[in-house]
């Protein structure tokens, strides 16, 4: 298996966790301080329907990794897949700081990490 897929398969399962944890905000879980800033132990609805697009994304994002990785057909064409890799990897990148800085400490602990580790897989993957 080469690093490309390996980094996708990883990146599909982090993905896919961060699903079910926004999956179970939307269901009322009490588990907002973990999430959008954490000033909600359980969500309000405008930010349930945010949780609710993070799923979404989530899926287009796995998608772009495995095709990045050659293990799905590019979305459009390869161009297009090699530049969205890179767009995401900023992107993630982005979120380091924005959840280094959020004012929950519990989101600060466990988000930062995760948007660590996906910069580095879509990082990995661009570079591919």
């Amino acid at each position: 298996m080469q690093l490309a897929q390996l980094a996708a398969i990883v990146a599909c399962v982090l993905l896919a966790a961060l699903a079910v944890f926004q999956a179970a905000l939307i269901a009322g879980a009490p588990l907002g301080r973990f999430a959008w800033g954490g000033q909600h132990n359980v969500l309000p609805t405008k930010l349930r329907i945010g949780s609710a697009t993070s799923i979404i994304l989530y899926v287009v994002f796995a998608y772009v990794g495995l095709a990045k990785a050659g293990m799905a057909a590019p979305l459009v064409n390869q161009g297009f897949t090699d530049v969205f890799c890179w767009v995401l990897t900023a992107y993630f990148a982005v979120g380091i700081v924005l959840n280094g800085i959020s004012r929950s400490k519990p989101e600060r602990l466990v988000m930062t990490p995760t948007v660590v580790i996906l910069t580095a897989l879509y990082l990995v993957l661009s570079l591919n």
